[in-house]
């Protein structure tokens, strides 16, 4: 089992910056990748960025080159800096990690944090 720490959300203006810390906790190393997820009223969560144990990272591309996903390994914490921050990135954010045993993948979600860009 992994247990997912979120902190860092908040009320930002537009063009603001914030950044989001996820701290892992159990049996971290089976993680295979980390990531962030968001979930906007109304809207499917969706896949912010994430990054695998082998450092290769993804992003949504209305975030890049605005987010930058990272993680300190001494600390098993996964940080999102997110930078330009619009109105459009509103939303709870969820951090993710999942393993993948034989082939099959266990995702493991934290509790979620508010992320408001105000105009």
């Amino acid at each position: 089992q992994v247990q997912l720490l979120e902190s860092g959300g908040g009320l930002v203006q537009d063009g603001g910056s914030l950044r989001l810390s996820c701290a892992a906790s159990g049996r971290v190393s089976s993680i295979d990748g980390m990531g962030w997820y968001r979930q906007a009223p109304g809207k499917q969560r969706q896949l912010v960025a994430r990054m695998t144990s082998g450092d290769t990272t993804t992003y949504l591309d209305s975030v890049k080159g605005r987010f930058t996903i990272s993680r300190d390994n001494a600390k098993n914490t996964a940080y999102l800096q997110m930078s330009s921050l619009k109105l459009e990135d509103t939303a709870v954010y969820y951090c993710n990690a999942y393993t993948i045993v034989e082939g099959a993948r266990r995702d493991f979600w934290g509790q979620g944090t508010q992320v408001t860009v105000s105009s």
